[in-house]
């Protein structure tokens, strides 16, 4: 798993700047909100946002902090998953959707305890991932992955229908995040 890779998609998937007047974050550049960049110490016009600050940011915020890594070690398609998803939902989204996949999967607590849906990595988290790899395999990562993409497909449409200006980019999330 080479995050620099998947830092190269979602730029690809993402492209340079824009200013559509629905997003509520702002011009993003590279991805990258303008509020997300305010947030990590960029200041100056969205449209000369460095590519190399873009990646850091990326890195840092929705690789590194969340611990997606550690996911990449036992389950890669999933890690790159959250990833993407962190970067369009928040990573506490992202996670979340993995704590709630991983409980429902449990087979009733049979498997591996319910994790508290507390939104982070931790030894629990990767624990419960650890055992459910350990039973389900490389099948079961696959699985895993479409119920994560299930609950972010129910998210972009729940969006979308809270907030009629999303519908600008309902298209585009569903085409270009799921699956």
């Amino acid at each position: 798993m080479d995050i620099l890779t998947l830092i190269d998609d979602v730029i690809a998937r993402e492209g340079g700047y824009s200013n559509h007047p629905a997003d509520r974050g702002g011009p993003p550049n590279w991805g990258i909100t303008q509020a997300v960049a305010r947030d990590n110490g960029f200041v100056g016009d969205m449209r000369a946002l460095p590519r190399a600050t873009a990646v850091a940011i990326y890195r840092r915020i929705y690789w590194d902090q969340p611990g997606y890594a550690f996911v990449a070690e036992m389950a890669p398609s999933v890690a790159a998953e959250l990833f993407d998803t962190a970067v369009n939902m928040g990573v506490g989204t992202a996670t979340g959707f993995l704590q709630r996949a991983l409980n429902a999967l449990n087979r009733n607590q049979r498997d591996y305890p319910d994790l508290t849906l507390d939104r982070a990595i931790g030894a629990r988290t990767l624990g419960a991932l650890r055992a459910f790899r350990a039973l389900r395999g490389k099948a079961g990562e696959a699985v895993l992955l479409k119920a994560i993409e299930a609950m972010q497909g129910e998210r972009y449409i729940a969006l979308a229908e809270n907030r009629p200006a999303n519908e600008a980019f309902l298209y585009g999330w569903l085409a270009n995040r799921i699956g």
